[in-house]
């Protein structure tokens, strides 16, 4: 019996040493014990409240694209929409964000009319809609305007509905 339990002792001994070796030596699973450094900060360094939820660092704010303003036959004058409000959020974040960015209002008309006319026309739709940019609070030096009169038709002059979609302003992010 003497000689069972020895042999049980051995075998028991060996499993417990072997076993350990694999585990910590070979795979390296083992906790070993870490120093870490501490530093004492400033109260200020210190966050205060529930930062659970909320990102680390602000968004990078996404271009908002091009927009399309379309103007009745002779007029310049602008009301905001819905979509002209959000458009102007999201431009107005992305130029807070990016220094070099401008905004670049382009008017267009149809081709009724003189080209100087034209010219004269488009030039005041862009300025609308940069006066509504400047009322909401948007930095003047931000916004270029420009006309382009009736050159650059996207629709068919011989139409009314082609002469529709050329009466409008092209609003565009320029970085």
């Amino acid at each position: 019996m003497k000689i069972l339990i020895i042999g049980f002792l051995a075998f028991f001994g060996w499993s417990a040493l072997s076993t350990h070796l694999y585990v910590c030596k070979i795979k390296g699973l083992c906790d070993e014990p870490m120093t870490m450094q501490t530093q004492v900060t400033d109260n200020k360094d210190i966050i205060a409240g529930n930062t659970s939820g909320k990102p680390l660092a602000p968004e990078p704010a996404v271009s908002p694209g091009e927009l399309s303003i379309y103007f009745a036959f002779d007029k310049s004058g602008f009301d905001s929409d819905s979509i002209t409000e959000k458009y102007f959020d999201v431009s107005n974040k992305y130029l807070d964000q990016n220094s070099q960015a401008r905004i670049n209002i382009t008017g267009y008309t149809d081709a009724v009319g003189s080209d100087e006319y034209n010219q004269a026309l488009g030039y005041r739709r862009a300025q609308s809609l940069q006066n509504y940019f400047k009322s909401k609070g948007m930095q003047a030096d931000k916004v270029i305007i420009e006309s382009r009169g009736e050159k650059e038709p996207i629709g068919d002059n011989n139409s009314s509905a082609g002469r529709a979609s050329n009466r409008r302003a092209v609003i565009t992010i320029k970085n």
